[in-house]
């Protein structure tokens, strides 16, 4: 039972995940140019409102997310859906710049806050061995969607008006994700766990998430949970101001991502089992390296083949990131308030978002190159792992 279990709460996080992608950047990205030619907004306009509505997200998501802990999954699943799939409608019907702010605060809120909050709380409660693999399984779901949606959305762009994408996506939701919830998830209670042999079930300290704010280590992690998040958005928001300081014609960061999606999903399905093995708390002290080195090509070299290096870094870190995010959260502080505690660091990482698109635009309006932005981001980089390396021994759960 507990077999066919686990592969359902697998597959309900690998869904969610991927329709998280809705909500994403590198998704919301591509429709930038349809709505400022709707709205005739520049794309300063559009930057700043993109980053104040991603940034109300994170504050109500840290309320809400909460809740994860006192509903039954299914039920949460299923509200989730129902916004989801009205803000997908609503992003459809977007006529002025008050009708992109909410829509955007929607899209970020219920698709990359709350979607994703759902799969990983999900699967970080119910796993305890084979946490590392169900959690990098799961996360697959996004990569899939990276792959497979732009190409999918630039060819639908051609032949219909971006609203009408908007409003079948809204539909899909309504109808796919209820069905399948239910398949999956009707019978899980806050009780079920994978099964595991005695030995392994120790009594934890079960951290709330009061307690959790008064722990340094918290801070320390969480300096470095956020690297990722704020310097991979501004490389994403920003790329042509990357494409353009550097000479590397149109098309190289484009075709970087290639490097970017493949060492991502290769990291992320390593990462898994590499967990499962060390724990998290060991690996995260390597996770931002490939990202501190990925800042130092950007400084240091110019060759247009660098930009594969330089993207390909990043998406090792992001593969480790993605997966460590959940997991460590979950080694340390236990599972019974693990949704309240996600709900903090999935507002936060939220928040990393909108700060990165904002930072990095008012460093390029300051007259910053892109290599004195790379600089500041590296010192940054550094001075988290150099923290994080005098508490990593620290950082085992306490137990009753």
């Amino acid at each position: 039972m507990f077999k066919s279990l686990s592969l359902k709460v697998i597959i309900f996080g690998f869904i969610f995940t991927f329709f998280s992608s809705f909500g994403q950047s590198f998704f919301l990205g591509l429709f930038n140019s349809s709505i400022r030619d709707t709205l005739s907004i520049t794309q300063g306009q559009f930057g700043t409102i993109y980053a104040s509505a991603t940034l109300l997200s994170s504050f109500l998501l840290i309320w809400v997310g909460k809740k994860i802990d006192d509903i039954n999954i299914f039920k949460f699943a299923f509200f989730v859906t129902l916004l989801l799939s009205f803000s997908c409608f609503f992003f459809s019907k977007i006529s002025s710049i008050a009708f992109l702010f909410i829509a955007i605060f929607l899209m970020r809120f219920s698709g990359q806050g709350m979607m994703s909050h759902t799969a990983t709380t999900t699967i970080s409660r119910y796993f305890t061995k084979s946490r590392g693999k169900a959690l990098s399984t799961s996360w697959f779901g996004l990569s899939t969607a990276e792959f497979i949606l732009p190409v999918l959305i630039v060819y639908l762009l051609t032949i219909t008006a971006w609203q009408n994408i908007w409003v079948s996506i809204s539909i899909l939701v309504l109808i796919f994700l209820p069905i399948t919830s239910f398949a999956l998830v009707k019978n899980l209670n806050f009780d079920s766990r994978e099964e595991t042999k005695k030995e392994d079930n120790k009594n934890i300290k079960q951290w709330k998430r009061i307690d959790v704010l008064k722990d340094y280590r918290f801070y320390v992690v969480c300096l470095n949970m956020l690297a990722m998040p704020w310097i991979a958005t501004g490389v994403f928001v920003y790329q042509s101001f990357i494409t353009e300081s550097k000479d590397w014609g149109t098309f190289v960061i484009a075709q970087s991502f290639m490097v970017y999606s493949i060492l991502s999903v290769i990291t992320l399905l390593v990462s898994g089992f590499l967990i499962d093995k060390f724990t998290s708390r060991k690996l995260l002290i390597f996770m931002n390296i490939p990202l501190l080195f990925s800042t130092l090509v950007l400084i240091f070299f110019h060759n247009p083949l660098t930009s594969f290096i330089f993207l390909g870094l990043i998406g090792i870190s992001n593969g480790l990131a993605n997966v460590l995010g959940s997991s460590t959260w979950a080694e340390i502080y236990g599972v019974k308030h693990i949704g309240s505690i996600k709900a903090l660091t999935t507002a936060l990482m939220v928040f990393s978002t909108a700060f990165g698109t904002a930072l990095f635009g008012l460093l390029i309006d300051k007259g910053y190159s892109i290599e004195q932005i790379a600089f500041v981001s590296s010192t940054y980089i550094f001075l988290s792992i150099a923290l994080l390396f005098f508490v990593r021994n620290k950082l085992n759960p306490q137990y009753i």
